[in-house]
């Protein structure tokens, strides 16, 4: 105990718990890397942004040819004829080298115009593709088979359902779009995967508006990339639109069954797995703050169930209108298998470690405790409003320079740091400290309340600048604790108003000739000013209120008082001679 009196406060309160928690985090080191904890994290969080960036690269591939599709089918610059039977040649041309583009997945591209006409263009294999033709602009569409760039077209094939382009979703983006637009995702009716069509206006010879060129692209491919990815046993991919409606996930449905019948979207939230609908929230509220929403980022986060989880995630973006999240999320009990015996016996050393830094704790506290108990009660004092709060601590160490800073800390507190006086603060809960002695003592033991404002004291700080104007402030100040009792209050309450307590007086007769008193006090020529240079005296108007008869607390005792000053002003009582 002697030792620790020799050393200063802060080397009580460091040196032991350094050396505990240096040791403590020695041994959580040492099994931590015997474990390979540290490497596994370092590794799980390199895997999940490789696996987010190989899907993301995945989709890109898949998704962002379809751009180059309409370009083939419909370059920039080249117009829209005005009937698709004068550029059929043409048209059959750029369609099939469009859909050799990527035919994998965008192997239908076709266009509509605002006559109805439609041209449509679907490969089957290198070889062998379909025209889908609608020249007449009504009824339903003719299909054509033939082979090859420039094959023959075979025997027609009439369709019995009327296929009318201005009515499809592609036309009616595309003819709204500047540019390239991308359709809501929806469910193919034959294949019932999942579609996403890429559309673009097409302007006529006079750059008006004629028709839209478009490319359907299944999805299915982006779930099936999903499906093949290796991940731990708990963990799970997918991709997901920012409404919350799945593209594909590495395991259970995408889709599901309507009560009327048919597939429908799988909303994330509707979704019967668990780290699917916590990861996609959790993430939905980092990317509202992401400042990059491209660049795949990491986060671990506690599902309801407190299981910790580690995620990454991107989002894909295009001017075009594309906007998908790309999720893998593992439950980090996954990664961290083997490191569970070896974390419950760290738990058990930092316990240990935990009781004796406690032990020695309170083994140095008890050095210091008597005088940190002082500062803590006269602080507690303090913010209870007794900002006179007394202790007798007298050190040369840390804690004697905290009680140093706090007894001029109390002395900033109680004070007006211009005049030296009591501050506003200070003399009202010197006048609630004064009301609650007199309810406790039966006798009654009367007091007053003076209201002061300085007269014409904006025309001295407008005329001689407020360097002037806060020595005459310093000099009234001093007049008035010079000429009162030294057991009555002075205190300065806002600007150029001051306010007095007088402790003790008999009688209001007693207060009037103590007012009057402090009136010719402050009606004397001012030191700071030339007296011949003043267009008038100076002087103060003295408002008074008396306790109990004007008020039984220090508000209506306040209010009063000022209201008195203000009578007196008005009338013109000694002191007048202008506003303040």
């Amino acid at each position: 105990m002697k030792l620790l009196h020799t050393l200063s406060l802060r080397q009580m309160l460091t040196v032991p718990y350094v050396v505990l928690v240096l040791l403590l985090a020695a041994a959580i080191g040492g099994l931590s890397y015997s474990a390979g904890r540290v490497a596994v994290d370092t590794l799980s969080n390199q895997l999940l942004s490789e696996m987010v960036y190989r899907i993301a690269q995945a989709v890109e591939r898949h998704v962002f040819g379809a751009g180059a599709v309409l370009e083939t089918a419909f370059p920039g610059g080249v117009p829209a004829p005005a009937d698709i039977k004068d550029d059929f040649d043409k048209l059959r041309t750029r369609f099939w080298l469009a859909t050799s583009v990527h035919r994998d997945p965008n192997n239908y591209a076709y266009y509509g115009d605002r006559n109805g006409q439609f041209f449509g263009l679907w490969r089957h294999s290198d070889t062998e593709a379909e025209l889908r033709l609608r020249s007449s602009g009504h009824g339903p569409r003719t299909v054509y088979r033939f082979t090859g760039i420039d094959g023959e077209l075979r025997e027609p094939v009439r369709e019995t359902r009327v296929f009318e382009p201005r009515e499809r979703p592609w036309f009616k983006s595309g003819q709204s779009a500047a540019l390239h637009t991308w359709t809501s995702v929806y469910i193919d009716f034959k294949t019932e995967q999942l579609v996403a069509t890429r559309a673009r206006r097409v302007n006529n010879a006079q750059g008006e508006f004629q028709g839209v060129v478009a490319t359907d692209l299944s999805l299915q491919h982006v779930n099936d990339f999903l499906h093949s990815l290796k991940l731990t046993a708990n963990g799970i991919a997918y991709v997901v639109e920012t409404d919350g409606n799945l593209i594909g996930a590495s395991r259970g449905p995408h889709l599901q069954r309507a009560v009327a019948g048919g597939n429908v979207r799988l909303n994330v939230e509707a979704s019967d797995d668990p780290l699917v609908v916590a990861s996609y929230r959790e993430i939905r509220k980092l990317l509202r703050h992401a400042t990059e929403p491209s660049q795949a980022r990491t986060v671990v986060f506690e599902t309801s169930d407190r299981q910790q989880v580690e995620a990454a995630y991107t989002r894909i973006q295009d001017a075009a209108g594309l906007d998908w999240i790309i999720v893998v999320a593992v439950p980090r009990s996954d990664f961290l298998l083997g490191v569970t015996d070896n974390f419950k016996r760290t738990v058990v050393l930092a316990l240990l470690a935990f009781l004796m830094t406690i032990v020695i704790g309170f083994m140095v506290l008890s050095v210091v405790d008597r005088d940190l108990k002082q500062l803590a009660a006269a602080a507690r004092s303090v913010g209870n409003g007794d900002l006179n709060a007394s202790f007798d601590v007298a050190r040369s160490d840390e804690i004697g320079d905290l009680a140093k800073s706090f007894r001029a800390m109390q002395s900033k507190l109680l004070s007006d740091r211009l005049t030296g006086l009591a501050n506003r603060e200070a003399f009202l809960r010197r006048v609630d400290d004064r009301l609650e002695q007199q309810h406790r003592s039966p006798e009654p033991r009367p007091f007053a309340i003076l209201f002061i404002d300085l007269n014409d004291f904006k025309h001295i700080n407008d005329s001689y600048g407020h360097d002037v104007g806060d020595k005459v402030l310093q000099e009234m100040a001093q007049r008035m604790l010079c000429g009162l009792r030294s057991r009555d209050l002075v205190a300065r309450y806002a600007g150029d108003e001051f306010v007095v307590m007088l402790d003790s007086v008999s009688n209001r007769a007693d207060a009037e000739r103590a007012r009057s008193h402090l009136e010719e006090l402050l009606g004397a020529p001012l030191l700071a000013i030339d007296p011949a240079s003043l267009r008038s005296r100076a002087g103060a108007s003295v408002g008074l209120a008396m306790y109990p008869e004007d008020g039984q607390d220090v508000e209506s005792l306040v209010q009063r008082s000022d209201a008195d000053m203000y009578r007196r002003k008005q009338a013109g009582q000694p002191g007048r001679a202008g506003p303040s």
